[in-house]
């Protein structure tokens, strides 16, 4: 667990620090481990909070998470990844779920779903290690797809910079529901006021035009779709 936490908690908690304190809509804060799980094995995309030779850099990236762990990866001629292992990074992943109109601009808002993490991250150099995060990350965009490609070469392992991110220190934060304002004055207006739900599907599977039309589709692809 990372220093300068002012409280314990245990293995179903996440530990409140200094960083993951909430200073504002702490109503909207969540502490269960298991809803920080949750919200990571729903996405697969993050965005990568980095500090590069002085300049700060917000680059999106895949990852994958597993257990207490989460993996991203990219190049290894990538300047963020580089610095990423050297330091403390923040990498966050949000849901949007709806858009939320209220009667007046101001209390329009979102339901989202969203997660700050920080952490030095580990460079994952050893070949095990490796190969299970990149089947993670895979897994995670598109479960099945690890056991019907090629795996990687050694060429394509060591031209890959793999890093773990500890899931020791993080912040999760929720919204739900209609707009905050219909129990004030502007819900005399006369306004329509709720919620344009968000939701993200997986499409039809768009084939390679370089494909020959006699390759089928896989079973897992096929499933997508499925009744």
């Amino acid at each position: 667990m990372s220093a300068g936490s002012d409280r314990e908690t245990n293995d179903a908690e996440l530990l409140v620090t200094e960083r993951t304190r909430l200073r504002r809509g702490k109503d909207k804060g969540r502490t269960a481990r298991a809803e920080l799980h949750a919200m990571l094995a729903e996405g697969f995309v993050c965005h990568l909070g980095v500090v590069v030779d002085g300049t700060p850099m917000v680059v999106p990236t895949v990852y994958g998470a597993t257990g207490d762990t989460l993996y991203f990866h990219g190049s290894v001629a990538s300047r963020s990844l580089v610095s990423a292992s050297e330091d403390v990074v923040c990498l966050t992943v949000t849901h949007v779920d709806g858009i939320v109109l209220a009667r007046s601009a101001f209390e329009h808002s979102i339901n989202y779903r969203s997660a700050m993490i920080y952490g030095v991250p580990r460079l994952v150099v050893e070949d095990d290690e490796k190969l299970l995060g990149l089947r993670v990350l895979t897994e995670q965009a598109m479960r099945g797809q690890w056991d019907y490609v090629r795996r990687p070469t050694r060429k394509e392992m060591a031209a890959t910079t793999l890093l773990a991110l500890p899931l020791d220190e993080a912040s999760v934060k929720v919204r739900t529901g209609p707009p905050d304002d219909g129990d004030g004055p502007d819900a005399d207006l006369g306004l329509w006021a709720g919620v344009v739900p968000l939701i993200n599907v997986r499409g039809t599977p768009q084939p390679d035009p370089a494909l020959p039309p006699d390759v089928p589709l896989p079973p897992h692809l096929r499933r997508l779709n499925a009744p």
